[in-house]
């Protein structure tokens, strides 16, 4: 499936001209049942860094920042069969609605998009993309919510709490919460950093794991750690965060299998690493990246 001029004029005028368009295409999505496919496995795609305005990929500071690039990789990426579904923003999800890619595949909605990168504010991380009524209203399967931990910043607690409410209230209506924690710390220039070591990432999951009036519809998106008896922390079902590509893709897949082995993964959650892969394969990236979660479960 690609991007053809067409198809993009045709995106571009129904913008302009068919607002409607939108909430008939959330109407008429065919959705699936379950959230795990009959694999027992869950592999998406994320698309929702440009929303908070994280538009690089490696040297490149606005990779992302093409919509008609970006919106070809996912559709090269949804049409590969092992691909369950998207994690994006708004404006992202309704533009591959509108070009008929997301039928019969889990569609995930970023809710926090406003700690935007860089920004002095960023871990204040509010939620300007979907909210639960919004999720429930547009027959969404679940809402995905970034969770940075940084015990210096007062921002912190805002977000916190705003995830709190929202795990709650999806959880109301019956709808998965994928919660992404991260601990993340200031260095002597202010730059944020994560902290990658078991004890950080733990503090972390436990953190997340009780957030809202109850974990029964929370998931877990947490980024592939070194040592993966990390996941030892949690009974929720995780999805492992791949994120951006190291310039050594054989050593990404590598890294991702391994915490896919443990008993609590259920699937894998890529961005970046897959859509802009070094060479520039979109295709070989995803096939690469299956053939990974397959081999692991």
């Amino acid at each position: 499936m690609h991007l053809t001029d067409a198809r993009w004029y045709e995106l571009l005028h129904t913008r302009a001209t068919d607002p409607e368009a939108v909430r008939r295409a959330y109407a008429d999505r065919r959705r699936r049942p379950n959230l795990l496919s009959d694999r027992g496995t869950l592999f998406l795609v994320a698309a929702d860094h440009p929303a908070r305005g994280a538009l690089g990929v490696g040297a490149d500071r606005t990779a992302m920042a093409d919509r008609r690039t970006l919106l070809e990789r996912l559709l090269i990426a949804l049409d590969n069969p092992a691909v369950d579904g998207v994690v994006g923003s708004p404006d992202i999800v309704e533009e591959l609605l509108l070009l008929d890619a997301v039928h019969k595949k889990i569609v995930i909605g970023s809710m926090n998009r406003g700690g935007l990168a860089g920004a002095d504010w960023e871990i204040d991380d509010r939620f300007t993309g979907y909210d639960a009524e919004s999720l429930v209203k547009f027959r969404l399967d679940g809402g995905k919510m970034l969770l940075r931990l940084v015990d210096s910043d007062p921002g912190t607690i805002a977000t916190l709490e705003a995830c709190a409410r929202a795990v709650s209230e999806l959880a109301e209506h019956g709808l998965m919460a994928m919660v992404e924690p991260l601990p993340y710390a200031r260095d002597a220039s202010g730059t944020l950093t994560m902290h990658k070591d078991p004890a950080s990432l733990q503090r972390a999951i436990t953190v997340a794991s009780g957030l809202g009036l109850t974990s029964a519809y929370t998931w877990l998106k947490i980024p592939a750690p070194e040592d993966v008896s990390v996941l030892d922390a949690t009974t929720l079902p995780v999805v492992i965060l791949g994120g951006a590509p190291s310039g050594d893709p054989e050593n990404d897949l590598a890294s991702w299998g391994a915490a896919l082995r443990h008993d609590v993964a259920r699937g894998l959650v890529v961005g970046r690493s897959l859509l802009y892969p070094p060479e520039g394969d979109v295709e070989g990236a995803v096939r690469a990246a299956a053939r990974v979660l397959e081999a692991a479960r």
